[in-house]
Parts: structure tokens; C-alpha cells; sequence
């Protein structure tokens, strides 16, 4: 820790490496919050172990700062929003994506002068300019050393510690010093090679720990005499650990491999139970291979999850055999469209806030299913679905890149009619939509409204005119794309498809308020009444929202004020930032109608900060700009210049929850 505080202020770029199991991300975690009072704008951690696609790495890099990614590239949107920051970005685990890693790194250094970058790799990533420290394995004892100085050294403190957690009462004496010492010797102090010994003591007295490490350690694992000695020594303690395992531990600790992100009960029992491993006995296992350290708990209230470190992981894979890899590659994937498909977030269901929940929490196994499904054209069809049920989950999560990615890798690989393509054709249009990328949005509109044709069914062409006059409105063309959005409403209404209904009332409320705020006010109303009927909390925020707007327009801004105050509080539950955004920006104009600029001047520097989250302006949409220009034209003339710019600018340092607690906050202050 010492090394690496003494080298970030020296260098833009410090790649931590070492090799699995060393502990160059517990280091990392630790010196980023004792570094954060040197970085003004934060420190920010992305983990990229789960992250398999390449092109994804910009996306979840935007993602974990808190940007949305709504235009149809996320790089310049990163630039934007660092070039001026002051701010330590902590890239984890690069080393498989070494490349996009490096690149991404160096791009982000050139556009961002004041911005530090701290990673974690095996290898360096070979930037201009890098600094590299080399983490080494934990300090050893010396076996001459008295008991006390044994004790004191941090590989034996690590191997107590943990010895501690399955043998409560555990000490170190003069009794079993020596030994203790001979185990951190013979695992060369690496950390994760410690923990998985100290879990056998379960089991085990530490005397006969050392028999069987001197018994496994007598030949280099796998007789590969060109790994390095600390690999030898992680290879060999991994070959033992697994040795140690049942046949079904074994088994299960293959087929966990197969998630990158943590796991619950449930889903082991359904993914890994059959085929050889009885699902009774499920429990049991995992339990044993938590205490054997290969899995480590978490507690996510209310579930209990279980994770695999990535070097365990990448052992696991290895010992999967190929057929039993097929078996299993079927039912993960059946598992992950079942979980996308039951929790379609863009339904009127009063659950729609513990479905964001779970599919943010299983985004990185959803990934995974995605791969799999694509790695094959066979189950294409079957990857579209996914990703086409999770539209709703990349538009409000802002992973608007991310869904377009794999929806056009899809269609891509599935070129023929089906349905399944003509969902993915109505997801990708109107995530393209939402990004005002009309070229990507009208040759996919066009040929989705050419299936529907054929086909002849209500509910799929009467999707394709809410789409169709969807991008009328962005275009421009409000009094047709109205037209075709009453349509819409007409026919998904008679058919009583409520969930297209809401979601056709909200884009029809936002795009008409510039124009005729009345009548947007009617369809925010008729969308809040859908939401009271249908308990859908995720929904009601953007009523909420859609009212608030259209009664600021009419004149009532003591109205709108309380509507976006009632609107925010929910958001926060899923750091909606597009509707949080929006509302910000609203309640900075409320505050200049009460007279309160310098509140207000704060405000509107927060907001800004969360446009260009999203990489929006005020002042690109119709229905924000003229009343934006007029809040910051007003607050400017009532306020000193210096007044003005310091109001601003501490707004722009608010960081999301922040900003919305200020939102929130007595509207006097």
C-alpha cells in the first residue's frame, strides 16, 4: 500500500500485476479509499473480471461511472465527462481484454489531463508512459525466528486468520509456530494458496496439512516445468485442493465455473443439479465448497449468493468435459431466457423495481447465456430473445450500447423471418430511437413493418405504427407522429394490451408537451391512472414526470415542484439517471420561480453533470430548452457574477445521490 501511494502521485498510469491469487484487486480495494481526499471528482471502481466482450468495455466503463450510454458511441461520451476531472479510475482484472484495455486506457489519458488510472493485470498493458509494480507474494517466515516473530508475519497472520473462521479457538503457540511457518514457506506466501489450506483445517490437524503439501508439492503440478515457481506452487495447490474434493464437489465446482457473477441456490439446484449430481444433495455440496474456500459467500439480503475468484473459476473450466459442457451450456441458457423473459421490467406488474434489481444482479451470467447462445447459430433465435426481452432493462438501466450490441449480433446471425427476429427488429429500433439515431432506427422500422404485413397480426402491427410515429416525433414531425401514437393507442387498446398502452402514452406525453402541454397532461394522466390500477412503480415516476413538465408549461409551477419531488423518490431505488435527470433540471426551474437563484444556479450546475451522464443537453430537447435558458438567464441577472459562478460550479461537484438529497432538501435552502 505504501509503494503503490508513493508512485500514483509520480505517474498518470500504475498497472499493479502478479500473478492468480496474489492479491492485486484486495490491494487495490484498499489503497482506493485511502487515497480518495487526493482526487477531488472521486475514485471509481470497475471490475471487468465478468466482462468476456470486448466491445462491451467502453459500455460498462461509462456504466460504472454513472454514464448513461444513449448515444451509439460511448467513448466520446467518457471523454466528455473527464476531461475536466480530477478524479482515480481503478480498472480490475484487465488482462483478458488486454488490448481493449490498453487502448481504452490510452484514449482516455490523452482526452483527460488531470485524470489517474490504477490497474490490475497479470501483464503490463504495455501504455505509454506506464508505471508497473509488480505485487508480490506475502512476506514468509523464517523458520529460525522466534514464535513471536512468527506470528507477526503476514503470511501466517493471513493463514490464522482463516484458520480461525473453521476452527473457532484457533492460536498460534509454540506448539505448532514451526509448523505453521513450514505451510507459509512451502505455498510461497501466495494468498489465495493460504486460504485454500487453511480451509482443509477443518477437517484436519495442521501436522498433517503439511504431510499432504509435501506430498503434492514433491513434483511440479502437471509436470509443467516451465510455469514460474509461484505458479507452480498456486497450480499445485489448486490440483490438491481439488484432489481433496468429493467426485460430486468436484463436479459442482466444474460446472460453477460456467458463472462469471455471483449465483444463488436456486439457480445451482436448477443449472448444475442432474446428470450426476442429485439436486437433494445441491445444499451440501456448495456448503463444502465454501468450506473448503473454493466459493465465498455473500450475503444479499434476502438471498445468500455464492461467487467463485476468477483464478478458481478458470480451474474449474478446465476440468469440464466437453460433453458434459454441452449438457450443461443447455440449461444455462434455458435458465437465463426464463429469468429475462419473468422479469420484463416494461410490464405494469407492481414487482418492477426487484425485477431491475435481479437483472442487474445476474447481468453478468445474462452476458454469459448471450455468448453462448451466439457462439452458435443453432440458438441464435434463442439469443434474441433475451436480448429483446431485456429492451425495457437497457433503456432505463441507460445500457442503451450494451442492448444494441447484442441485438444486432443477433440479427446478424439470424437473417431469416421469425418471430424472434421481428422482436429484436421492434427492440433495436426503439433503443435507437431513444438515442436519437434515426439512420440505425428507419431501415430497421422499414423491415419490421414489412414482416408485419405478412404476418397480419394486430398486436405486431400495431407496435409498428407506436414505432413508426415514435420516430416521426423525433424527426420532428409532431402533428403525424401524434397522429400515428393515437393510433397506436386505439389499437393496443383494443386488443387490451396494457403494457403497450403505458409505454405509448409516455412517449406520446413527452413529445407533445412543447407543443400542446394540455393535451400532454391528458396522456400523463391516463398513464398515472394506468399505474395506480396496476401498482407499477417504475412507471409512475415517468407520469409523474410527463405531468410535472406539462403543468410547469400551463404556469403551475407550485404544482410541478411537488410532482418532481414525488417522482424522485422512488428513482433512486434503480438510479433511473434519464428521469432523475429530468428532474433535477425541473426543480432548478421551480426554484427560480420562487426567487431562489443562487438554489437555483446550484441546481442547474447539478444537472448539468447528469446531462452529460446521458450525454444530453436541456437545450437539444424541445420540451426543456426554452425553460432552462430562461431559469439560467434569470438567475445570472439577480446574481453576481462570482456568486453566480460559485453556485454553479458546487452543483457541478454533487454527484448523483448527492445531487437528488439536494433536490430533495426544504426548497428554502
Amino acid at each position: 500500500m505504501s509503494d503503490v501511494r508513493r508512485l500514483l502521485p509520480k505517474t498518470r498510469l500504475l498497472t499493479l500485476t502478479g500473478a492468480g491469487g496474489v492479491g492485486k484487486t484486495r490491494l487495490a480495494r484498499r489503497v482506493a479509499p485511502s487515497v480518495r481526499g487526493w482526487f477531488p471528482d472521486g475514485v471509481e471502481f470497475v471490475e471487468l473480471a465478468t466482462l468476456e466482450d470486448g466491445e462491451l468495455l467502453e459500455p460498462a466503463v461509462a456504466a460504472s461511472l454513472g454514464l448513461s450510454d444513449t448515444r451509439w458511441h460511448a467513448m466520446p461520451g467518457l471523454t466528455a465527462y473527464l476531461m475536466d476531472k480530477r478524479l482515480l479510475l481503478v480498472l480490475d482484472n484487465c488482462e483478458h481484454l488486454l488490448q481493449e484495455c490498453a487502448d481504452l486506457v490510452d484514449g482516455l489519458l490523452r482526452a483527460a489531463p488531470r485524470l489517474r488510472i490504477l490497474a490490475t493485470s497479470r501483464q503490463a498493458l504495455g501504455v505509454s508512459g506506464e508505471q508497473v509494480l509488480k505485487v508480490p507474494s506475502l512476506p514468509v517466515p523464517d523458520l529460525a525466528d522466534t514464535v513471536r516473530g512468527i506470528a507477526r508475519c503476514d503470511a501466517v497472520r493471513l493463514f490464522v486468520e482463516r484458520a480461525v473462521n473453521v476452527r473457532p479457538g484457533f492460536v498460534i503457540d509454540a506448539a505448532n509456530a514451526l509448523t505453521i511457518a513450514h505451510v507459509a514457506q512451502r505455498l510461497d506466501g501466495i494468498p489465495l494458496a493460504i486460504e485454500l489450506a487453511a480451509g482443509r483445517l477443518r477437517v484436519v490437524p495442521v501436522e498433517q496439512l503439511v504431510r499432504e503439501l509435501d506430498e503434492r508439492f514433491q513434483v511440479p503440478a502437471n509436470g509443467d516445468r516451465a510455469l514460474l515457481p509461484r505458479h507452480q506452487t498456486l497450480r499445485a495447490t489448486m490440483d490438491w485442493s481439488f484432489a481433496l474434493c468429493s467426485p460430486d464437489e468436484r463436479q459442482l465446482w466444474a460446472r460453477l465455473s460456467m458463472f462469471p457473477a455471483g449465483v444463488d441456490l436456486e439457480t445451482i439446484e436448477a443449472v448444475c443439479g442432474g446428470d450426476g449430481i442429485d439436486r437433494d444433495d445441491v445444499y451440501e455440496l456448495v456448503a463444502g465448497l465454501a468450506d473448503k474456500s473454493v466459493l465465498t459467500v455473500e450475503h444479499r439480503e434476502p438471498e445468500v449468493h455464492y461467487r467463485m475468484l476468477e483464478t478458481l473459476r478458470a480451474y474449474g473450466r478446465e476440468h469440464m468435459a466437453a460433453a458434459e459442457e454441452q449438457a450443461l451450456s443447455r440449461r444455462y441458457r434455458d435458465h437465463y431466457r426464463r429469468l429475462a423473459d419473468r422479469n420484463g421490467i416494461d410490464r405494469m406488474v407492481p414487482d418492477q423495481f426487484q425485477r431491475f434489481r435481479t437483472l442487474q444482479r445476474e447481468l453478468p451470467n445474462i452476458r454469459a447465456a448471450l455468448d453462448l447462445c451466439f457462439a452458435r447459430p443453432c440458438d441464435g433465435p434463442m439469443g434474441l430473445e433475451i436480448a429483446s426481452s431485456l429492451w425495457g432493462y437497457w433503456v432505463v438501466s441507460g445500457a442503451l450500447n450494451e442492448g444494441r450490441h447484442w441485438l444486432d449480433r443477433g440479427l446478424a446471425l439470424v437473417p431469416e423471418a421469425s418471430t424472434a427476429r421481428m422482436a429484436a427488429l421492434a427492440a433495436d429500433c426503439e433503443i435507437a430511437v431513444h438515442q436519437g439515431n434515426l439512420d440505425a432506427a428507419t431501415p430497421r422500422l422499414n423491415e419490421y413493418r414489412t414482416l408485419a404485413r405478412q404476418i397480419g397480426n394486430e398486436s405486431v402491427i400495431a407496435l409498428g405504427v407506436q414505432i413508426e410515429g415514435e420516430v416521426a416525433l423525433v424527426s420532428g414531425q409532431y402533428r403525424r407522429g401524434l397522429a400515428l401514437m393515437d393510433e397506436a393507442l386505439a389499437r393496443h387498446r383494443a386488443i387490451g394490451d396494457v403494457n403497450a398502452v403505458s409505454r405509448t402514452l409516455f412517449q406520446a406525453a413527452a413529445f407533445s408537451s412543447p407543443e400542446d402541454p394540455d393535451r400532454a397532461k391528458v396522456y400523463g394522466e391516463q398513464l398515472l391512472a394506468l399505474c395506480e390500477t396496476y401498482g407499477a412503480p417504475l412507471y409512475r415516476p415517468y407520469a409523474l414526470l410527463v405531468i410535472g413538465i406539462s403543468t410547469w408549461r400551463q404556469g403551475d409551477w407550485r404544482r410541478a415542484e411537488a410532482l418532481m419531488r414525488e417522482a424522485l423518490m422512488p428513482l433512486r431505488i434503480v438510479n433511473d439517471q434519464w428521469c432523475l435527470t429530468h428532474c433535477v433540471e425541473v426543480l432548478a426551474w421551480t426554484a427560480g420561480a420562487r426567487g431562489l437563484h443562487e438554489r437555483a444556479a446550484r441546481l442547474l450546475g447539478a444537472a448539468d453533470t447528469l446531462w452529460q451522464g446521458i450525454d444530453s443537453s436541456p437545450t437539444e430537447l424541445r420540451y426543456t430548452m426554452s425553460s432552462h435558458q430562461r431559469c439560467d438567464e434569470h438567475a445570472r441577472q439577480a446574481l453576481p457574477a462570482q456568486a453566480y459562478t460559485r453556485a454553479f460550479r458546487s452543483g457541478t461537484k454533487l454527484k448523483l445521490d448527492r445531487a437528488v438529497a439536494y433536490a430533495l432538501q426544504d426548497q428554502e435552502h
